[in-house]
């Protein structure tokens, strides 16, 4: 037998009460991102959020780049996962073997990779280049 709450109806303004994690639509609308899952959707959405706390904490790079940690750890925590399915969806967002949303850095044996979360925008500004194209910036 299935487990239900008794959850109540929202009445007026309540649903401004809650903090949400914003998605990109354009990850769920454009035809570049029909190959991503809807976890590795929702986690860039996480890491987007993420980005908000590094930016407070002034976490630039030299060329002014803002990065975020957030390691298989975090991501098992956030999203539910085993450590293989948490290690396959941030395969599916970084450069090298996925489509390029963010980009990962070694920064030291025995430390956290940094990740450069990327601007979906300018791929749309691009004109969409396909999602096999590696043109995406990373090294």
């Amino acid at each position: 037998m299935r487990q239900t709450g008794q959850f109540d109806y929202f009445y007026g303004m309540q649903a401004d009460t809650y903090s949400f994690y914003r998605i990109p639509k354009i990850l769920f609308t454009d035809k570049i991102f029909k190959v991503l899952s809807c976890e590795a959707k929702v986690l860039y959405g996480l890491m987007l959020d993420r980005m908000s706390l590094s930016i407070k904490n002034k976490w630039f790079d030299e060329q002014g780049r803002v990065y975020i940690i957030f390691t298989v750890q975090d991501v098992r925590e956030h999203m539910g996962c085993c450590r293989q399915t948490a290690i396959n969806l941030l395969a599916e967002l970084d450069c090298d073997k996925g489509i390029g949303l963010i980009e990962k850095k070694r920064i030291g044996f025995g430390k956290a990779n940094i990740i450069y979360v990327k601007n979906f925008a300018t791929q749309e500004e691009a004109g969409g280049k396909e999602s096999g194209n590696r043109e995406c910036g990373c090294r």
